[in-house]
């Protein structure tokens, strides 16, 4: 799925109004308003659109004339409107068109006067004596070219009309939200997208981020873009599949590597709103240039997942090489066991990639690949394979398979707990009580040490965490990825 839409699927070009000025789109016939928008697109995005729809066609030119302005660096188009509906529709317009504070307020009320002087209502009058209110919309947040029609449609959505597109695709449903956004007008457009335009929402779990060369995809742009449509549109349910998807898989903005300026990532999805996703300026290192640092609540979810993860094999390393015996042979306990099951899960994580040798030399670093879209549930699936190993036939249960499985399959169950996505609700009203961040803040403030999540027999045997979704997790996988420390050898 292109990344940015061109002309919505099954879209119409701008009809002109017969009985008034030919370059005004009339979206009410009784209109008293006439919006002049500018729509400015830049050179990037336009390219981008030629490229998706040389693809669409088969890397042919469209062999059909474009609409007129389709594909240009600036479009102006005037659409006839009705000042109450936008009004009762909008918080923006009723600023822009009632305050005193701003000059189309007035422009409006003294061309309505000059009307009514007339004896002309501004709803009967041509298009052309009604007041121009000019708009300028710019392409940094959507990324799209031709938002003239999607912002008619969404004219026509406020004003309880019928848009004019008959098949809304995810570029589409983006673009329409964040021009609502924009505009303060997300009610009847979530609205008309929820229900009356039945918007189907494209499966991202199932399509890789990188493909047989390595390349990028365009499986996290689209799946951003969904988690920003979800908020946007107050779609609860999408945006919980989505923000789980996005910490799991994980994203190209929150490598340690990652470079700002090697990528355009100007678009509103790839900044997502209200703290779930955001830039913080690092330095200037050049004049109009800077460096950046993405942060946020998806990005520390996982982090604390990846650092639960990883205190496992750290803990069984650490155990397997202390003095304290591990062998379950009894009288005949081996440190010659002990050395060959560190050995062995050493030889174990790092053929599954999982642990990375380093020493002092500072080339050694670069033996640590990029691990910020490691795939969580693959790195627990993996995990859960450490064979049992032994060092003769006498030595059984000596290894750390045996007890590592049921952690994971415990760790499985809390991946799926509520707590782990975003939740639309909570986020907007009690979010200093759900945020992983705010949390740990508030349990470092009570004990300055940290907290210590130890994983007790108790807890092992409990019947309630073998299945997934249970109320009960939600506690749980909190509770262990806000620790600061974790003990994984239950008491004896």
């Amino acid at each position: 799925m292109p990344a940015t839409p061109s002309l919505p699927a099954g879209g119409d070009a701008p009809e002109s109004s017969q009985k008034d000025d030919p370059g005004v789109v009339e979206v009410a016939e009784d209109g008293d308003m006439v919006l002049d928008v500018t729509f400015e697109t830049s050179p990037e995005t336009l390219r981008k659109s030629r490229k998706a729809a040389l693809a669409a066609n088969g890397g042919r030119l469209d062999p059909q004339p474009s609409p007129p302005g389709a594909l240009k660096p600036t479009v102006k188009v005037a659409y006839r409107v009705s000042v109450a509906v936008l009004k009762r529709h909008s918080q923006y317009f009723s600023n822009l068109v009632s305050s005193p504070r701003f000059c189309e307020a007035k422009l409006i009320a003294d061309t309505h006067k000059k009307l009514a002087a007339r004896g002309v209502k501004p709803a009967e009058a041509d298009a052309r004596d009604l007041p121009f209110v000019a708009i300028v919309d710019d392409d940094q947040a959507t990324q799209a070219a031709g938002r003239e029609y999607i912002f008619e449609d969404m004219l026509l959505i406020a004003h309880q009309k019928p848009p004019k597109t008959a098949k809304v695709v995810l570029s589409y449903a983006v673009t329409m939200a964040i021009l609502a956004d924009r505009f303060d007008c997300v009610g009847p457009v979530a609205r008309a997208l929820n229900r009356e335009l039945k918007f189907k929402w494209p499966l991202t779990n199932n399509r890789p981020f990188f493909d047989d060369r390595g390349g990028m995809t365009d499986v996290e742009n689209v799946l951003r873009q969904k988690i920003l449509s979800s908020w946007l549109l107050g779609q609860p349910l999408r945006l919980h599949q989505s923000t789980r998807e996005l910490i799991l898989r994980g994203s190209s903005l929150w490598s340690a590597f990652y470079e700002d300026a090697e990528a355009n990532t100007t678009a509103a999805w790839w900044n997502l709103p209200e703290g779930i996703e955001r830039k913080l300026s690092l330095a200037c290192s050049t004049v109009g240039g800077g460096a950046y640092q993405t942060t946020g609540e998806l990005q520390y979810r996982r982090e604390c997942i990846l650092n639960a993860i990883a205190s496992i094999q750290r803990h069984f390393l650490d155990l397997y090489a202390s003095r304290e015996r591990q062998c379950k042979l009894g009288y005949d306990t081996s440190a010659a066991c002990d050395a060959f099951q560190l050995g062995q899960l050493l030889k174990f994580l790092r053929s599954k990639e999982l642990l990375f040798l380093v020493d002092y030399s500072p080339a050694s670093v670069d033996a640590v690949p990029d691990t910020s879209q490691v795939d969580i549930e693959d790195l627990v699936a993996n995990l859960k394979q450490c064979p049992n190993y032994q060092v003769d036939k006498h030595h059984t249960n000596c290894g750390p398979h045996l007890r590592i499985k049921p952690i994971m399959d415990y760790l499985r169950t809390m991946l799926s707990a509520n707590v782990i996505w975003i939740s639309h609700s909570d986020w907007k009203r009690r979010r200093a009580e759900v945020s992983w961040e705010a949390v740990k803040k508030s349990n470092r403030a009570h004990d300055e040490n940290g907290r210590t999540f130890t994983f007790t027999r108790a807890i092992a045997n409990d019947q309630r965490l073998r299945y997934e979704g249970v109320m009960h997790a939600d506690r749980m996988a909190m509770s262990i990825f806000t620790a600061d420390a974790w003990d994984w050898t239950p008491e004896a």
